[in-house]
Order: structure tokens, then C-alpha cells, then sequence
């Protein structure tokens, strides 16, 4: 929103120029964007948050000014005097002088108040205030309606005009719209209407939606003689419902949605009233009308200075954290203390009365009571502070405008020591590996659909890794109670859906080679409670090197995320590790593979099936993994060995051997191990080969040994021996020698 400097002077003489006051404004927490100069006037951008609904308007920046330099705040107080009696309003042919207004909905409208103006000529508005709304941003529309578009701006309050002839039956009502009535808002809509609406209507018809915007049918136009003011509280839920349901964001359910001020709809309805006289002419009919449908009453809070100093870090004199609640319109009341003694305060602190809580006014009282070391005060909240409600915000009132620049900066005691949490080395070294791995850190919300929660839940991880290849039961999907949207009603119980969500993202944006990993928490409903278990999540798809002149482009592959994995998993001590088939439904079928370390599941891997990712609309492969934490963590992390290199010769041997297609290398591999031969010290695959010669459903595999002591060169019947034990254990495969 925008400020105008000029205006705020108009209320607080302020002791500074325009950018200084920015700054000020800025340090006490009502942030100013930016200044410009527009048409000779500075202009702020101001950057409220939404808890600060009483600074949206310029009367409520005059009063953080007033706070911040110690200045008086001018009262805003209309000078109105009515000319027509409500008898002469009836003899002018009005059927209704008093002008009943009756609120049915006490809850979703607490006060209503209007006033009337007889014999107004409509035309254009004042070249200050036309001037003035074109630097805010709004256009001028005629003189009555710019006066509550100016009023809004200069009190924050929303307020509306009526056509008053056009008013049926000479009576308002606030009240539920009725089942298939309709309303043609002033954007020309016609709105169908259900009862979760408040309307204003008159005797026969909705005339305007409580708080978002007035009727077409009703509104001022240049044949309008007689207005109708119109200013109210509407509760703050019922604005934001239909505004959101009627799809309409207008000035007024900005305000009123966050919380408007429930004392100034009088002062509001009597300074558009003001306007519309000095510009439209007119006369003012009888006294303000003004219905309360219910009270809004806020107990007082209290504030200490034992407090102040607890949570601020410093002690503040009494004397300034009473001139900054006045400033800021509270009203204040020192309390007799437990541990007050018997001397008596100075005399310029002397008894008042205790002053009810006026808009504009405010003001501190000191009762005469014995002096304490800890004084405190009853603070009556102003009706424009919604956002005050404990003690502690109280505090934070006294610390913004006594300035933050003004703690002296000290580091917090500190007793004890840093406590290492038991698997905080397992976790850097995991950030550390993937980050070497080329992997950037991503973190995603924690809610998916339950489509994806069902989908991404079949996970094969188990307490025994389910050797039988059956994935693990699927439990229910854990949803919240208050989801957010239909797309995040459900905890998540995969790391995937959040990384493929931001693979999309980037893939739809030109960005075609991805690595992301994420560690976190999914959730898995048990019975009436759940668990939560930390998972590492990663995803990569593109080209590993870019297409050269010497070189075409290189893919990544399923190997390549195996080749990941193996270095991640290598990090931590194990027996034995294997890889089958036994993946979930959401991976590629022939591009897919479980790891299982030391007889449990750590992690599945591959391709994203095909038809998951045409529905996620992923026009290139994606691969992706996730590692079960808990289970990977119950090893130990793998500590550097030294093993000095042997200064005796090497012997390697050449096996070949013909497989089924059932053998794979897990097997081959974990077959010779069992023959504990020390003395061998590599084994690697070296040739495959599948054709005629090998025959259908087989393989031919060129195995090579090598072996090296460190003690002693080896002797030749020792290796034929080791030779001979291998031959028979891959006999036992199945396997058979070549010649």
C-alpha cells in the first residue's frame, strides 16, 4: 500500500524529513519499501504485515510517528451540525425519519452506523482529493464516492455510500441472504446468492455483501439527492468466506478479513459525512444512527517490568514504557505492588480517575500508591490493536519504538555443553557423499495427495528385507484433519512425490539436468497413533556430459544411480550386500533394484515406470531412489583401514563359465566368498557374452582371480588349488567350464 508524507504531517509534527522518517518508520517495524517522488510528492510503498491492519491508512502511520518522536497526535474530530430535523426529513415526503437499521446477525455484523444526507449535488470531487487518490493508486469516481475511498485511506475503515431514494421501505436490515436471491454488485456481476451470506438489504432486496462491495442498483449516480452512510463491523471469517467464495478481493474485505476497528465506525461514518458536505453540498439530517448488535469488550492485560527486563534483556524506566502505550493509544493504569514499600510516589505522578478507552484518546493514569522496585500496569487494549493480546506483545510494543539499535549487544548465558546427537557423523558423511556425487539438497513440504501416499507407500522395506520378493503391507495413509488443498490432505510416506514434484518444476522450466536429494520424515499410519521414519530420498535425469565435437552427449543411466548408491552404502560396514528385483509398482520393471544389506532391505532404485511419469507429464527418463535411514544407520560407519602393499607377486587366473540367465553376479559373487580363501584378493567379471554359441537362456562369463600374499610368494599347487575349489563352488550354479 502507499503513504503520503504530506498527509501524515497533517496529524504529527514531525521533527524529520521524508527519508528519515522512513527509516524511523522502518526500524519500529512499519516497513517502508521505498520513497519516490511522484508529481512533486513523495510517495512510501509501504510493506505491512497482515497482523497490522490499524497502520494500513495513513492516521495509523501519524500515530507510530507520534510514538516514535514523542509528539502529539492530532485528534480527528469532524465539525458536523445538522440542519434538518428527522420531523423535517418526513415532511420532505421520507416515510421513516428515525431510518430503522436492524442487524439479524449479531455475530457476523456487531455495529452498524449510518447517517443521512439530504440534497447533495453529485459532480466532481475537489482537485486536493482527486490528487491525492491518484498518488494512492485509486481513480476519482464522483465526490460522494471518493469521500469514503478517502476516508478508508485516511482511517483505514471501510465505509459505503446508498442512493438513499432508492432504499425500499425506508428501513436497513443486515441479515443471512435468503435461498435463490441474487445481488448485482457495483462490477456489474450478478451473484447468485446462498445463506452463508451476509447482505445488507432494505425492506425487499440485498442492496450490498457485508464488507466486500456495495449494489449496482443502489449506488450513487449524478441523479442521486440524498445518501445514505453506511459504516459497520463485520466479523472478520464471514468477510474472508465470501470473498474467497464469490471469488472478490476489494479494499474493504482486505481490512475487514484481518480485523477492522470496532470503536471507529462512528468517527468513520461522521468524517465521510464531513467530505460529502464540503464537497456535495447538501444538509445533514437529524443525529447518527448508530445499532449495536452485540459488545466487544477485551479484558485489560498486564504488564510488569520484572518482565521487561526478563525478555528484553535490559530495564527500561517507568516513565518511558507508560509515554510509549500512551503514544501508541493504550491506556495505562500503575498497579499496587506486593513488594511496594511505604514511600510515596512524586507528586507530578499524582491520583487520576481511572479514563474509559476513547478512539482517539489516550492516555495514562498514576494512582498515588507506595513506590515499588517492580512496578506493573494495567493496560486497556485500544479497539484498532486486534493483534495485542498477551503480555508478551505488549513487550515487544515497548521494545520496537524504544528502538532495537538501542539493546546493547551481548551473547546469550550459556550453561553445559554441546551435546553431539548419536548419528549426527552417519548424517554428514551421507550429505557429504551426495554432495560429492554432484546432488544438490532440496527440502519439500512434508503433505502429498493420498493418491500419491498410497501409491509411493508399497514400499519392500522390512524388518527380515522380505527375501521372498513380497512387498511390505500397505498401511493407510495418515491425513490431516485441516489440509491445506485436495493435493495435500495426507502426511507424506515417501520422500519421491516431493522430489518428483520439484523435478517437474525445473524440467517444465529448461532446466534438463537435475540431481536433488532430500532427507526427512515420512509418516505411516498405525492404528489410532503413527510413526515417522527418516528416509533419504534422490532423483537425477539428464546428461551426465553434454554432447561435444569428440564426444556424443552421455545419459544417465540405471547404472549410473546404481553406481551412486553402491558409493553411498560403501560408507557404512556390512557382511554382504545384494541387489535383486523385488521393486515397487511406481518403478520401471526392467530398470529397477532392491539393495539389501546383511539380510534387510536399505533402499530401492531405478527408472520411474513409464505411465507414472506420463502422468506427471515428465518428458524425459527420471530415476530416482530411497534409502530407509534407520535400517542403513544400524551399521557402523566404515573407518579407513591401512594394509600395507604386498612386495610379493600377484597370480591371476581366467575362468570361463556358461550360466543361466537366472545367475546373476550377487550369486557368483557370494558362492566364492563362502570359500574364505584369504589369499584372494580380487574377483571381477571380464568379458559376457549371450549368443548362438552360448546358447538360449544363457551366458558365458570370463571370471578373473587374483591372488597375492603377504607373507610369502605363492607356489603354483597352492593356486590350482584355490582354482579347483572355485571351479567346483560355480559348479554348483549350475555353472559349466568352458574347454
Amino acid at each position: 500500500m502507499r503513504i503520503l508524507p504530506t498527509w501524515l504531517r497533517e496529524f504529527v509534527d514531525i521533527p524529520a524529513d521524508d527519508r528519515q522518517l522512513a527509516e524511523a518508520l522502518t526500524s519500529a517495524g512499519i516497513a517502508v519499501e521505498s520513497v519516490q517522488q511522484e508529481n512533486g510528492e513523495t510517495v512510501y510503498e509501504m510493506d505491512l504485515t497482515t497482523n497490522r491492519v490499524d497502520a494500513m491508512n495513513h492516521y495509523g502511520v501519524a500515530r507510530e510517528a507520534s510514538a516514535i518522536y514523542d509528539v502529539e497526535l492530532k485528534q480527528v474530530e469532524p465539525v458536523l451540525s445538522p440542519t434538518l430535523s428527522p420531523t423535517d426529513g418526513e415532511r420532505m415526503g421520507h416515510p421513516h425519519p428515525n431510518f430503522p437499521i436492524v442487524i439479524d446477525d449479531p455475530h457476523g455484523c456487531a455495529r452498524y452506523t449510518a447517517r443521512i444526507v439530504r440534497g447533495v449535488t453529485i459532480g466532481s470531487s475537489p482537485e486536493r482529493v482527486v490528487k491525492r487518490l491518484e498518488l494512492l493508486g485509486s481513480r476519482s469516481i464522483n465526490n460522494a464516492a471518493d469521500a469514503t475511498n478517502y476516508a478508508i485511506h485516511e482511517l483505514g475503515h471501510p465505509t459505503h455510500a446508498f442512493d438513499l431514494d432508492l432504499l425500499e421501505g425506508g428501513t436497513i436490515v443486515v441479515r443471512r441472504a435468503r435461498a435463490g436471491e441474487t445481488l448485482k454488485t457495483l462490477d456489474g456481476v450478478d451473484r447468485k446468492l446462498t445463506p452463508d451470506d451476509l447482505v445488507i438489504a432494505d425492506a425487499n432486496k440485498p442492496v450490498a455483501l457485508a464488507g466486500v462491495m456495495g449494489g449496482f442498483d443502489t449506488m450513487i449516480t449524478e441523479r442521486t439527492k440524498n445518501v445514505l452512510i453506511e459504516s459497520a463491523w463485520f466479523e472478520p471469517w464471514t468477510v474472508r468466506s465470501m470473498a474467497k467464495r464469490h471469488l472478490m478481493h476489494t479494499d474493504a474485505s482486505h481490512r475487514f478479513e484481518r480485523g477492522a476497528d470496532y470503536g471507529i465506525t462512528p468517527l468513520a461514518c461522521d468524517r465521510v459525512a464531513e467530505l460529502i458536505l464540503a464537497s456535495a453540498g447538501g444538509e445533514l439530517e437529524g443525529g447518527r444512527i448508530d445499532t449495536i448488535g452485540r459488545r466487544l469488550e477485551r479484558a485489560p492485560l498486564t504488564v510488569r517490568s520484572s518482565e521487561v527486563r526478563r525478555h528484553l534483556g535490559i530495564g527500561i524506566a517507568a516513565e518511558e514504557i507508560e509515554r510509549i502505550l500512551r503514544r501508541l493509544g493504550f491506556i495505562v493504569k500503575a498497579e499496587e505492588q506486593a513488594n511496594s514499600s511505604a514511600a510515596a510516589r512524586p507528586e507530578s505522578l499524582s491520583a487520576a480517575p481511572w479514563v474509559e478507552p476513547a478512539y482517539a484518546g489516550a492516555a495514562v493514569v498514576r494512582e498515588t500508591s507506595p513506590s515499588s522496585k517492580s512496578p506493573s500496569w494495567s493496560v486497556h487494549v485500544p479497539s484498532w490493536r486486534l493483534d495485542v493480546e498477551r503480555e508478551i506483545d505488549l513487550l515487544e510494543e515497548i521494545a520496537r519504538i524504544y528502538g532495537y539499535n538501542r539493546f546493547p549487544n551481548t551473547l546469550p548465558p550459556f550453561v553445559g555443553a554441546v551435546i553431539e546427537l548419536p548419528d549426527e557423523a552417519k548424517n554428514a558423511k551421507l550429505r557429504q557423499i551426495m554432495l560429492a556425487l554432484g546432488y544438490n539438497e532440496a527440502i519439500s513440504i512434508t503433505f502429498i495427495s493420498e493418491q500419491d501416499a498410497r501409491t509411493f507407500a508399497s514400499h519392500p522395506f522390512s524388518k527380515n528385507g522380505r527375501k521372498d520378493g513380497a512387498p511390505a503391507p500397505t498401511s493407510e495413509p495418515l491425513q490431516v484433519a485441516n489440509p491445506l488443498s485436495e493435493e495435500a490432505r495426507c502426511m507424506r510416506t515417501s520422500l519421491l512425490p516431493g522430489l518428483l514434484t520439484l523435478a517437474g518444476y525445473n524440467l517444465n522450466r529448461g532446466t534438463n539436468e537435475l540431481r536433488l536429494f532430500e532427507t526427512g520424515a515420512i509418516f505411516q499410519k498405525t492404528g489410532n497413533s503413527h510413526n515417522e521414519r527418516r528416509h533419504l530420498g534422490f532423483v537425477a535425469t539428464g546428461d551426465l556430459q553434454p554432447a561435444t565435437l569428440h564426444a556424443a552427449a552421455q545419459p544417465y543411466t540405471f547404472f549410473h544411480m546404481k553406481g551412486d548408491l553402491e558409493d553411498l552404502l560403501g560408507a557404512f560396514e556390512c557382511s554382504s550386500l545384494e541387489f535383486d528385483a523385488s521393486t515397487p509398482a511406481y518403478l520401471h520393471p526392467g530398470r529397477s533394484a532392491r539393495a539389501v544389506m546383511d539380510s534387510e532391505t536399505v533402499a530401492v532404485f531405478g527408472q520411474l515406470h513409464p505411465e507414472e511419469a506420463a502422468a506427471r507429464k515428465l518428458r524425459q527418463d527420471v530415476y530416482l531412489a530411497e534409502v530407509r535411514l534407520d535400517g542403513l544407520y544400524a551399521h557402523a560407519l566404515r573407518e579407513p583401514r591401512y594394509r600395507r602393499i604386498s612386495k610379493f607377486p600377484a597370480i591371476a587366473r581366467d575362468f570361463s563359465f556358461i550360466f543361466a540367465d537366472a545367475v546373476t553376479w550377487e550369486k557368483i559373487e557370494s558362492a566364492i566368498d563362502e570359500l574364505r580363501i584369504a589369499e584372494l584378493i580380487d574377483l571381477r567379471p571380464g568379458e559376457i557374452y549371450r549368443g548362438e554359441k552360448a546358447g538360449a537362456g544363457k551366458y558365458s562369463l570370463l571370471l578373473r582371480a587374483e591372488f597375492q600374499s603377504q607373507e610369502r610368494t605363492l607356489r603354483d599347487d597352492e593356486v590350482a588349488e584355490w582354482s579347483a575349489q572355485i571351479i567346483s563352488k560355480l559348479e554348483t550354479l549350475g555353472g559349466v567350464l568352458r574347454a
